[in-house]
């Protein structure tokens, strides 16, 4: 049991479990580009043979890596904020402005899931291949797919709570 947070209801450790799960795959998938990354330059420094494809390798991982810290991110409550103008709001206007905040994200995020989607079922009816190596370019876009999707579901989570009305104290 996390005996930080006993009121929080099981959907949102559900989701704190996926968005750990997503930022660990994204973590292992980092560790792979990077060690790929590290041996193709010591292969062209020191063997003048570098990895084929080592650049298109870093950009695919980067989108996944992307796409699986996201939740984990949202879910912290860890992106920027810039809270200039609302120091000195009351309480009720800071939580209004939140809620827009997290509602437009979400928003946000929602379209992007949805072109992330349509563009992966774009290419694979297109069976676009990188150039160098000649990976088919869908796989990159379905394994985006989980972490924003998740993305979404905890911004609409986070949404709900803070609409949510307050019990007294």
């Amino acid at each position: 049991m996390d005996t930080q947070t006993p009121n929080v209801s099981s959907t949102m450790r559900g989701l704190e479990r996926l968005c750990d799960a997503s930022a660990a795959v994204g973590a292992c998938v980092l560790m792979a580009v990077a060690l790929m990354t590290t041996t193709s330059v010591i292969g062209r420094a020191f063997l003048s043979h570098p990895i084929l494809g080592d650049v298109e390798l870093v950009q695919l991982g980067g989108a996944i890596v992307v796409a699986s810290f996201l939740p984990y991110t949202q879910f912290r409550g860890a992106n920027i904020v810039v809270d200039f103008f609302t120091t000195g709001a009351s309480a009720a206007t800071q939580r209004r402005m939140d809620a827009f905040g997290i509602l437009l994200y979400t928003l946000t995020l929602a379209l992007v899931t949805w072109r992330v989607a349509v563009g992966g079922i774009d290419i694979y009816a297109a069976q676009e291949r990188s150039m160098l190596m000649d990976l088919p370019l869908w796989i990159p876009y379905l394994l985006m797919l989980p972490g924003l999707a998740l993305c979404v579901l905890i911004g609409a989570a986070q949404f709900i709570a803070c609409i949510a009305p307050r019990e007294a104290a």
